[in-house]
């Protein structure tokens, strides 16, 4: 009851669709996707990626044609991730700097094709090595610093190919200040950086493993170097350093399990923060509704505004496309 003594009516303002859209604290737009991307060496090539259902690795003759319906969509951006294969994969990742590689030769047939997308491409050496690590190993160690050297070459490989957001993903200690002088001094000034500033060691990324080839390489774990999942304030600390040291942008990934994570780095900083809804959130939501347990499009859509709702800027996410096409649909 208020002061009048009259009921207080909350339902007042969900009573229908129209009033409920008025009132919608948060919306959805095809702007705030980021749509990862899967490369493969090869020829008119889709091949499906069987832990990821709807999602495929794409060869440079397809890739340009699928970027395109996202741009005709109003998808502002995408990530790229290369499969390497394994004959280009060695101890020191040494490919990752091959101006030639395959994720610098997708990024320059794309800048070529839409000058005006966002390339977002990964740093790490994951995708290089015959261990699966993000860094350089010696004696089951990883190292840091000599990890960074490397890191910042493949940063500068990137920026020459077109590519105009890089996105460390490695958790090296210091390797933003390290990339962004690095940028800098070669005249990539204005070449973002999207810090992976609070990556868990989750095991939510099973599915994107099978994505790049990287389940079977991966020797060991990465909770050297990746965060522990019991701890939270220490993504303030990393979300700190990653600022201080010159990101343009912060990102938490997993998405889902850690938006207190998302909420409270973006409270404390007011930095464009972003998410990463995984490969095994999608991979999770994808399964029920094949099995007729969920309703896809209704948990697709509740997902993403959940990441809205806890502060987020943008979403890299499996289901850029399909949720565009249901806002659109919808709308």
């Amino acid at each position: 009851m208020n002061k009048l003594d009259l009921p207080i009516r909350m339902r007042r303002n969900r009573s229908n669709h129209n009033i409920r859209r008025l009132v919608a604290e948060n919306v959805l737009t095809s702007a705030d996707f980021i749509w990862p991307l899967f490369v493969l060496e090869g020829d008119n090539i889709v091949q499906p990626i069987d832990s990821m259902p709807g999602v495929n690795r794409y060869s440079l003759d397809r890739i340009v044609e699928v970027v395109g319906e996202a741009v005709a969509l109003g998808i502002p951006a995408i990530a790229l991730f290369p499969y390497t294969t394994p004959d280009k994969r060695t101890s020191d990742g040494f490919e990752a700097l091959n101006p030639e590689n395959l994720m610098n030769r997708a990024t320059r047939l794309i800048r070529a094709a839409y000058p005006d997308l966002i390339i977002m491409c990964d740093v790490a050496l994951d995708p290089y090595t015959d261990h699966g690590h993000d860094g350089l190993l010696r004696d089951g160690v990883i190292l840091n610093d000599e990890t960074i050297d490397v890191l910042v070459k493949q940063a500068l490989t990137q920026a020459e190919a077109g590519c105009d957001t890089v996105a460390p993903s490695d958790m090296m200690d210091g390797r933003i200040g390290a990339i962004r002088k690095g940028l800098d001094s070669a005249g990539y000034e204005d070449v973002r950086i999207m810090a992976y500033s609070a990556k868990y060691a989750s095991a939510f990324y099973g599915p994107f493993r099978d994505a790049v080839g990287s389940t079977s390489a991966l020797k060991g774990d990465k909770r050297t170097y990746q965060m522990d999942f019991s701890n939270g304030k220490e993504a303030l600390r990393e979300a700190a350093l990653d600022i201080e040291e010159g990101a343009d942008m912060i990102m938490v990934k997993p998405g889902m399990p850690y938006l207190d994570i998302v909420k409270e780095l973006k409270d404390s900083f007011q930095m464009p923060t972003f998410a990463y809804q995984v490969s095994g959130e999608y991979s999770m939501m994808m399964a029920a509704a094949h099995n007729g347990w969920l309703d896809k499009n209704k948990v697709m859509m509740e997902s993403l505004m959940s990441f809205k709702r806890a502060g987020c800027d943008g979403i890299l996410t499996y289901f850029a496309l399909e949720a565009t096409k249901f806002l659109k649909e919808n709308s």
